[in-house]
């Protein structure tokens, strides 16, 4: 049985299926591993690989659109016969994902049909039934938080006056709009810090995209229009409170944040990401900037202690996989003059007064973590951390896991093959039409139209010709 976990599981399980990963790997003699830890995207190839190797049934840890793009990736390469189990029988939402599914979505997909040319960037942490609905009413296309700016940017380039409508995440929207403003701002003429590489015409050239200049940016960016209600309950934390932190305390820190979070946040990010001391993106990105930052200065050789500080402005859950690239590095490095400190950006809620601060059982102080309606890291205040993530845990992996050895001792029958019909992910779509169309077909065709950009660098041609009125 093979298990796909997100990033964004608990500091808890990670590290149990971290500890099984190397265990694999000492051990097995498999090509790829059956325990992968990844973003949404990358945690469906790793399923169609360990199908490939002979699981006979993958565990998804994440919410309910991520089994069911896990599924679909996988029926697509040939293995829609090997079940995917989540680890709850209940839906296990997400606030994003539910923002696309209301009727206010689909009215401002329909202000499209007045252009000659439009096309819908839709973010793929959205449900099947939303990217068949979407395909139905105008041309569209998944993007992640990694490949989104290089989508756009590629559209424009390829169809001139193109209108893109880019949804459900407002503040990714927002902050892709912010992104591209900046730039322009720091263009030849704009305001750049002493030795920093303006962002001349030569330069959006080379660093983002050969097709564009300033003016096609400034046309691209007057060209998006943004879905106004759509956010994550998790990176909608990283608001004034926090941003007011991070500058009073931590101006001398690296500053990460992902595409998802408030404005003002990202706009932290985004300045420092200009002169190389922060990032914007995906999870992956962000894993990516802190490795190289930590790698360059354990590779620089130097004699003296150093702490290298990095804000995390994305879910906590992703300080498992930081961890860990960050011991590997000073382990290959054999550099113990350098250290790596994590911080969370918290609001004020997240720690409480603690009865009787004397008390050893808090250490003698006033204030403890955890918000004075809960414990620990909750968006009721305190560390970003999912509560739809949370379902999943190490007892119900380990319910799963029982039940589908039960079932495949009993020879695919019994209670458990019952039972196990619920953990399956939801097919709200199968055996539906639109148009005349299966739903699933036109839910699929977004996913395949961003797999083959990702392959070839450019819009298939099927999707162009859509766009531009064909069939």
């Amino acid at each position: 049985m093979g298990i796909v976990a997100h990033y964004y599981m608990d500091v808890e399980l990670q590290g149990v299926l971290t500890a099984v990963q190397k265990e694999q790997q000492l051990t097995s003699n498999k090509k790829n591993p059956t325990v992968a830890i990844a973003d949404s995207l990358a945690m469906g190839d790793y399923a169609v690989k360990m199908c490939e190797e002979g699981a006979e049934a993958i565990a998804c840890l994440g919410v309910d659109f991520m089994s069911e793009s896990v599924a679909t990736i996988m029926a697509r390469n040939g293995f829609g016969h090997v079940p995917v189990y989540r680890l709850n029988a209940n839906p296990i939402g997400c606030s994003l994902a539910e923002s696309a599914e209301r009727e206010s979505y689909r009215a401002w997909l329909n202000t499209a049909k007045n252009d000659a040319s439009a096309l819908h960037v839709v973010y793929i942490n959205t449900s099947l039934e939303t990217k068949a609905v979407s395909t139905s009413i105008v041309p569209t296309i998944t993007c992640t938080s990694s490949n989104v700016l290089a989508t756009i940017l590629q559209a424009s380039s390829q169809i001139p006056d193109l209108k893109i409508l880019y949804g459900p995440d407002t503040y990714m929207g927002d902050n892709l709009v912010t992104m591209i403003d900046s730039i322009l701002e720091h263009g030849k003429d704009g305001q750049c810090a002493a030795g920093e590489e303006p962002w001349d015409d030569a330069r959006i050239a080379r660093d983002l995209h050969p097709a564009h200049d300033t003016a096609s940016l400034k046309r691209l960016r007057d060209s998006i229009d943004v879905y106004p209600s759509g956010n994550c309950v998790v990176h909608h934390m990283f608001g004034a409170e926090v941003v007011s932190a991070v500058k009073r305390n931590y101006d001398d820190a690296y500053v990460t944040a992902h595409l998802e979070v408030p404005g003002e946040m990202f706009e932290i990010a985004m300045e420092k990401s200009l002169a190389d001391k922060g990032v914007v993106g995906s999870t992956s990105d962000i894993l990516k900037f802190i490795s190289r930052k930590v790698a360059e200065a354990a590779e620089d050789n130097a004699t003296e202690c150093r702490r290298l500080k990095f804000i995390l402005g994305t879910e906590a859950g992703m300080v498992t996989s930081i961890v860990k690239s960050v011991r590997e590095i000073l382990g290959r490095t054999g550099n113990d003059k350098i250290e790596a400190e994590i911080v969370f950006p918290v609001s004020s809620d997240a720690v409480m007064a603690a009865d009787g601060s004397t008390d050893q059982s808090t250490g003698g102080l006033a204030i403890v973590p955890g918000v004075a309606g809960g414990e620990g890291c909750s968006t009721a205040g305190g560390c970003a951390t999912c509560p739809f993530m949370k379902m999943n845990d190490l007892d119900a992996l380990n319910d799963v896991v029982d039940m589908v050895m039960k079932q495949k001792a009993n020879g695919g029958a019994g209670a458990e093959a019952a039972e196990l019909k619920a953990f399956l992910p939801p097919n709200r779509v199968q055996g539906k039409m639109i148009g005349g169309v299966s739903a699933v077909e036109l839910g699929s065709e977004p996913i395949l139209f961003m797999r083959q950009f990702m392959q070839e660098k450019c819009l298939p041609e099927a999707l162009v010709k859509k766009i531009n009125g064909g069939i």
